[in-house]
């Protein structure tokens, strides 16, 4: 227990003394540019929240990491890919039976874009 009281003590030095906070109307705006509807009570305990991290990279951002070596894994794995072939479909008629509209055998749905 004493670990979590070091680092909630340390979490809340960052918030009381280094501070690089974001305003409530600020995180108002990015809400409204992510579409998200936010309570007042959301809305105090994000920018707090977000305040901490933003506090926490202040920090990351002041060591020096000029001679470590970029990485961008570590453990030696690699992807195991194959490739994207198109192949025939044994069930399209089938499958374009049950689709509402057709049309030259594609499915045909609402417009997304607007000229």
């Amino acid at each position: 227990m004493k670990g979590c009281f070091l680092i909630c003590q340390s979490a809340w030095f960052l918030v009381e003394y280094l501070h690089m906070s974001i305003s409530t109307e600020e995180l108002k705006k990015i809400a409204q540019l992510a579409r998200i509807k936010l309570t007042p009570d959301e809305e105090k305990r994000y920018a707090e929240t977000i305040s901490v991290v933003l506090d926490y990279m202040k920090i990351l951002n002041e060591v020096d990491t000029a001679g470590v070596e970029q990485t961008s894994q570590v453990t030696g794995l690699e992807d195991v890919v194959r490739a994207d072939e198109p192949r025939d479909c044994k069930i399209v008629k089938e499958l374009l039976a049950q689709m509402p509209q057709v049309q030259n055998n594609e499915l045909v749905v609402p417009e997304v874009f607007e000229d």
